[in-house]
């Protein structure tokens, strides 16, 4: 099969699991088999196709919410728990079922330090999903939630799991001299684990474009596979394929096989295999191939942003990182690490920005300062952090000298690309390179008169995006995040009712905010008092107006009654016992 071939056929089996239509099964598969007997590509692209269409709609059909049912027994942790807003939230195995469960209270203490694989005794309650979550959960493969009135004593996980969770703990166990800030992206960069991450350096990663450095991918892949290398060349050929493979499969444990990580890891077994036959394939129909059967394995992955996002990136690369090198000018260390930024970028765009409203700016200069140092960062905090875990202090504070002084440039490089002014490149900017592209490529035979009406259509998308951005607002407020108003006239004031952090960060930032002369606090309880916290570490806050039992440090409690004049807002103040109740308007 060709390059081209196999592309068409990742493409097809996409498209057949995202239609996932019901579709005879056995009929599929026998047109499958047949195509690969007769070594018809167009007859195996038609085939796949319908075959993942039938195995998605089977996918989703495995996904009927249960009745509500008490639970009482052992369940198996599939995913490492994370706290989310005072509760402790994690994925189990409960009768070959994937159940969201989440607990509080001694349940939470039970549960927060396991790790995936691990098996715990739980008491709670079996329900459906809320309406408006059960297609999002759906997507991940759970099909119902539990909330945990009781959690009791656990054990250790299979072989597997239990090497994977010991050298997880031996690589957080020797990164203690670093900052709590450091080990958390130590722990991001090197297994994907994310969850002590701040608010504040996960918006700081986000902003600049680097929330890629923080997830597995394939150069994680490739570089254990480096560093298994030594031990690999001494076995024989059979013997080495197979010790790759358990290479790749394990990494996958610890990593939690995400997403990204089933597309990296597929990719590098069909490598390692093709090169065991003697017949080594472009790295182009690799990725084609691992798509194709990654998502004939699991249908559902093709509505993960994740997946969609590494299987970008790496098509973008693949596609036009050479040509690009070649084309611009500039030493060529600069230039190809400049070729492998842009294409990655335009490969993720037209999943990011469509998904999150718009792809940073920064993330080019990001990318050119803090990838260099991410590759030996990773090898490094691998390597050296099992040795630190094994032999403790004081050598391990030794040993992550390097690891520290690498993790602040690149925590230094996100926080100041977060901070350029440089904007987003949104949907209307996207279809508008999308039309200059088009133009450039169609305009070679047509050049007097293609070139210039796609240059007037690029222009004319460029001017209207702001006008189609605002055509859709009611009033001065706009909302940020839920849980947030923001009102502009003269003055920014900002209420807030207890929003998520992450998602008010981001949308401060969508709006362009970059100062707020009020803040008003409608609560005072303390994951009010943490957002207030972290909005003055990140902007320039004015006045805090808080109620009468607030625990928000240096905020004031207005009078009731009186009208506080900011701008051209005024901000009559109903009552400040409770929930303070403040209306907002524009003066006469």
């Amino acid at each position: 099969m060709s390059d081209r071939a196999a592309s068409v056929l990742a493409v097809a089996v996409c498209v057949g699991a995202w239609w996932a239509q019901a579709v005879p099964l056995v009929p599929a598969v026998l047109a499958l088999a047949l195509a690969l007997v007769l070594r018809r590509p167009a007859l195996l692209i038609v085939a796949a196709a319908v075959l993942a269409s039938a195995l998605g709609a089977r996918a989703w059909a495995g996904l009927v919410p249960p009745a509500a049912a008490p639970v009482a027994g052992e369940v198996v942790l599939l995913s490492d728990p994370v706290e989310v807003r005072g509760a402790t939230k994690v994925d189990v195995g409960l009768g070959g079922r994937r159940v969201e469960a989440w607990a509080r209270g001694r349940a939470a203490a039970v549960l927060a330090p396991r790790l995936a694989g691990e098996r715990v005794v739980v008491e709670g309650r079996l329900r459906p999903p809320p309406p408006e979550a059960r297609a999002w959960l759906a997507r991940r493969h759970v099909s119902a939630r539990l909330s945990v009135d009781g959690a009791g004593p656990w054990r250790p996980g299979n072989l597997a799991s239990r090497a994977a969770n010991a050298l997880r703990h031996t690589l957080v166990a020797g990164a203690r001299p670093l900052a709590a800030e450091q080990r958390a992206l130590l722990t991001g960069m090197v297994f994907g684990d994310d969850r002590d991450q701040s608010v504040a350096v996960a918006d700081d990663f986000r902003a600049a474009g680097l929330t890629h450095l923080l997830a597995v991918s394939g150069q994680n892949v490739a570089f254990v596979l480096v560093l298994a290398g030594p031990g690999l060349r001494r076995l024989g050929l059979g013997g080495r394929w197979a010790a790759s493979l358990a290479v790749i499969a394990f990494f996958g444990v610890v990593t939690r096989w995400e997403p990204s990580v089933l597309r990296a890891s597929a990719m590098a077994a069909l490598a390692v295999t093709a090169t065991g036959l003697g017949r080594p394939a472009s790295r182009r129909r690799l990725l084609a191939l691992a798509v194709a059967g990654v998502v004939l394995v699991d249908p559902l992955l093709v509505h993960s942003v994740g997946f969609r996002l590494s299987v970008g990136a790496s098509a973008g690369i693949l596609a036009l990182a050479g040509p690009l090198a070649r084309r611009l000018p500039g030493p060529r260390w600069l230039a190809e690490g400049l070729a492998v930024t842009l294409a990655a970028q335009v490969g993720v765009a037209p999943v990011l920005v469509p998904t999150f409203g718009g792809l940073p700016l920064a993330s080019v200069p990001a990318n050119l300062l803090a990838v260099p140092a991410a590759g030996p960062l990773m090898i490094w905090g691998l390597t050296a952090g099992l040795v630190a875990g094994v032999a403790g202090p004081p050598l391990d504070g030794v040993l992550h000298l390097p690891t520290s002084w690498l993790l602040a440039w690149v925590a230094g490089v996100a926080r100041g690309a977060a901070d350029l002014p440089l904007g987003r490149l949104e949907l209307a900017h996207l279809l508008a390179l999308g039309v200059v592209a088009v133009s450039v490529v169609v305009g070679r035979q047509r050049l007097p008169t293609v070139v210039p009406a796609a240059g007037l259509a690029a222009a004319a998308l460029v001017v209207l995006a702001p006008a189609w951005a605002a055509g859709g607002g009611g009033g001065p407020a706009t909302e940020p995040a839920r849980g947030a108003e923001l009102w502009r006239a003269g003055a920014v004031v900002l209420v807030l009712d207890d929003p998520d952090p992450a998602a008010l960060l981001e949308g401060l930032r969508s709006e362009g905010v970059r100062r707020l002369d009020v803040v008003v606090a409608r609560r005072g309880s303390a994951p009010v008092a943490s957002s207030v916290l972290l909005l003055r570490a990140r902007l320039p806050v004015g006045v805090v107006l808080a109620p009468e039992d607030h625990r928000i440090r240096d905020a004031v409690v207005p009078d009731e009654g009186s009208v506080v004049e900011v701008g051209d807002l005024e901000l009559d103040v109903v009552r400040t016992d409770g929930p303070l109740e403040v209306q907002v308007r524009r003066s006469p």
